[in-house]
């Protein structure tokens, strides 16, 4: 099967070369275990390395502040967004009641349905291959209904899969309440890589093992991974 390879350093050696085409992944953790980064290293590597434009639809910051981030790192966003290999669909200004003078936003109002129509019309302007949702609890469900949580994941994820998109769904949550959340049933993507953060003994550490990946022989071990000035790594030594 061909591979769309996510241009994480050590992630693609351990899910058998790359993420399935036109599937959905949910990234699971707490906040500050890298997960926006992750997904934002995504969508630069497919604009930059592998001709495959994407778009990240930002819920809960608004996308100056992700430009900031992308310079950290040295990633530059903006000639991305200038040549059409990426674009931020800014969808937290609308939420917060804000103006933007972003080009892509919601200027209608937030909900799944106007940010459905800006998905899809922004995928035909640009061609674009892959998608990040960050995040899913910025979409307002109800993540005590175990039933709304399957059937709005299903609908939006069933939608960017016929779009042809390879998507990342960001999702917030410890790691005993992912656990939960994964062994109950409530959610049914076709990936799943749960991040964590712990204590070594007096020094924290992240790590990720990817729970679920259908089509694939993953690695189902934990993975120590590393955030420095050059983005996202894994260290994909243990398997």
């Amino acid at each position: 099967m061909t591979r769309v390879r996510t241009g994480i350093p050590g992630f693609d050696d351990i899910i058998d070369g790359g993420l399935v085409p036109t599937s959905t992944t949910m990234v699971v953790g707490p906040s500050g275990s890298g997960k926006s980064i992750f997904g934002l290293q995504y969508l630069y590597a497919g604009a930059t390395q592998y001709d495959e434009p994407g778009i990240l639809v930002t819920l809960e910051t608004r996308p100056a502040e992700i430009r900031r981030i992308a310079t950290s790192f040295g990633w530059d966003i903006e000639l991305a967004e200038a040549s059409k290999t990426l674009v931020l669909i800014d969808a937290a200004s609308s939420k917060a009641g804000l103006p933007t003078s972003e080009k892509h936003a919601l200027r209608r109002g937030f909900d799944l349905a106007n940010l459905a129509e800006e998905i899809y019309h922004t995928v035909e302007e640009i061609n674009a291959k892959r998608l990040v949702i960050d995040s899913l609890h910025g979409l307002g469900l109800r993540f005590s209904d175990p039933y709304e949580i399957r059937s709005e994941i299903f609908r939006l994820s069933a939608l960017l899969n016929e779009l042809g998109l390879t998507s990342l769904f960001i999702y917030e949550s410890g790691l005993s309440d992912s656990l939960e959340l994964v062994t109950s049933g409530h959610f049914i993507p076709q990936g799943l890589v749960l991040f964590r953060v712990h204590d070594d003994g007096g020094s924290f550490n992240r790590s990720l093992i990817v729970w679920k990946l259908q089509y694939s022989s993953h690695s189902m071990n934990w993975h120590r991974f590393f955030i420095d000035e050059n983005g996202f790594h894994v260290d994909a030594s243990k398997r």
